[in-house]
Parts: structure tokens; C-alpha cells; sequence
């Protein structure tokens, strides 16, 4: 995948919850936590995360998942691995 921008990395994590939460996407932002969508329970968790790989083409393994508490760490952890595809 191409390098994305901040704005373009948010966008994309932002349609991954629009397709799992049915939520508006502007309404997500770097501070949104599980609390703020009430489908974001363990079971929503695993449809988010599916997908957010399928969004980017990444494969996240128990402790990607376990660490995406709220949509700063997912884009932390999406900027991450998208720099591991990258540099490979």
C-alpha cells in the first residue's frame, strides 16, 4: 500500500468502523474509545479488526488486538505494521 497521509490513514481506519459500527465516520476520532460506540464490545472488537484488514491488507496477530483499545492505538498500530509492509 501506498504511503499514507495522517488524514488518509484516519480516513481509511475511519471507514473500517463505518462498515463494523454503522457509526457516521467523522464521529471518530483519535480520542473515540470503545465507550463512545456502543457496538464496540468483544464481539465488535473481532468485526472491526476484520475489517480493518481487509481496509489495509494487514493480518493482526492476539497481541495487535489486545492492545487496540481506542482509535489512537489502532492507528498506531495500523502505521506500524503498514511500515513493516513497506520497508519489506
Amino acid at each position: 500500500m501506498e504511503n499514507l497521509s495522517a488524514d488518509q490513514l484516519l480516513g481509511k481506519i475511519r471507514s473500517a468502523f463505518k462498515s463494523s459500527f454503522e457509526v457516521d465516520p467523522q464521529t471518530v476520532t483519535l480520542n473515540t474509545v470503545p465507550g463512545d460506540i456502543s457496538a464496540w464490545d468483544s464481539m465488535g472488537h473481532v468485526t472491526l479488526a476484520s475489517s480493518l484488514e481487509q481496509v489495509f491488507g494487514l493480518t493482526f496477530d492476539v497481541d495487535d488486538l489486545m492492545a487496540m483499545e481506542n482509535v489512537k492505538e489502532i492507528y498506531r498500530i495500523v502505521q506500524a505494521k503498514l511500515g513493516q509492509v513497506q520497508s519489506a
